[in-house]
């Protein structure tokens, strides 16, 4: 029996076209697999993402982000802190700074004004014999300043601020203090048991100047008191007005 050989298209296949054309088909299902997949929606796209390993990597980069997103928060809020505080303590300091300004500026106005005061010579005390009294008792014929009454050793005090011009030995006035006071006018203290000052000294207002006595021409203790033009004998005013006018009760 002959066997003829098959030609043309009718030709089988060989094992080699068939491996090929089988493998071709499976390419083509699993490709045409896939697509159905991702064509069903994103349930299943994510389902297959999955199973393809792509979801770790999105995973960590969400969390990589959300790390990234919690530091830079935690940054500006730490940054918005500090700026409050250092804001805070740039207040405080202004105030602080404000405050011990007014502190000085009160400071300096109580002392002006207690450097400009005046008080009496004696503290308590009165007068016993008025100004320009007349009298055999005194060389001008009348009384060239006021006395205030003071036992002796009695404080004597500056009446205001200036410089002590005389200190010592007055003759008539036993133991004296001049004072050429910051308004230009003078004050004496006569009669005195001690003095307590130089000459050049500054004294403020209630500064003591020594004690009250009975020395030079005088018939007892007291204080003799003149307010004077200039530092010599006979400059004299009413020592009275001159107290009264810068506040002094007398």
């Amino acid at each position: 029996m002959a066997f003829t050989r098959a030609t043309g298209k009718h030709r089988r296949s060989t094992r080699m076209h068939r491996t090929t054309s089988r493998a071709a088909g499976v390419a083509t299902l699993a490709a045409t697999g896939v697509m159905g997949t991702l064509a069903a929606g994103p349930a299943h796209a994510a389902t297959t993402a999955e199973q393809t390993g792509l979801t770790p990597v999105v995973g960590i980069g969400d969390s990589v982000a959300e790390q990234i997103g919690a530091q830079a928060a935690a940054q500006r809020q730490a940054a918005e802190e500090k700026a409050a505080e250092e804001a805070a303590r740039k207040a405080a300091a202004r105030r602080a700074a404000t405050e011990r300004a007014a502190e000085v500026r009160a400071a300096r106005e109580a002392e002006r004004r207690r450097l400009n005061a005046f008080v009496a010579p004696i503290a308590h005390s009165y007068l016993s014999t008025g100004y320009r009294t007349g009298g055999s008792l005194w060389s001008s014929g009348s009384h060239t300043g006021v006395d205030f009454h003071a036992a002796a050793g009695t404080a004597v005090h500056a009446v205001g601020s200036g410089t002590v011009v005389s200190a010592g030995w007055g003759g008539a006035y036993g133991y004296e203090v001049v004072i050429r006071m910051a308004d230009g006018m003078y004050t004496q203290y006569g009669h005195l048991s001690s003095v307590a000052v130089s000459v050049g000294e500054r004294v403020t207002p209630g500064r003591q100047l020594g004690l009250s006595g009975s020395t030079g021409n005088t018939t007892g203790p007291h204080l003799h008191f003149e307010a004077r033009t200039s530092p010599e004998y006979g400059s004299d005013v009413d020592p009275v007005a001159y107290l009264r006018k810068h506040g002094v009760n007398v």
